[in-house]
């Protein structure tokens, strides 16, 4: 259950505009309790946000890993 709405708000994050792309592969995401800066590197994702701390995956790191994956298929 925790993954699928882990995702439903990745989406969201991305639909509302709420990720930007900074420098490289570093991003700021706009959560709903702050904004984190995101780094996807050697095909690693890590965010910020207390959550990616404790449990290594979040919606804001989610949000990314969709983004780049949805740039890939179109080139």
């Amino acid at each position: 259950m925790y993954v699928e709405v882990m995702i439903d708000k990745a989406l969201r994050l991305l639909e509302s505009g709420r990720v930007e792309r900074l420098e490289g592969d570093s991003y700021n995401v706009i959560g709903n309790h702050g904004t984190y800066n995101v780094v996807a590197r050697d095909g690693k994702v890590m965010c910020t946000c207390p959550g990616f701390q404790s449990r290594r995956r979040c919606s804001h790191s989610s949000a990314v890993t969709i983004l780049r994956s949805r740039r890939r298929q179109r080139s």
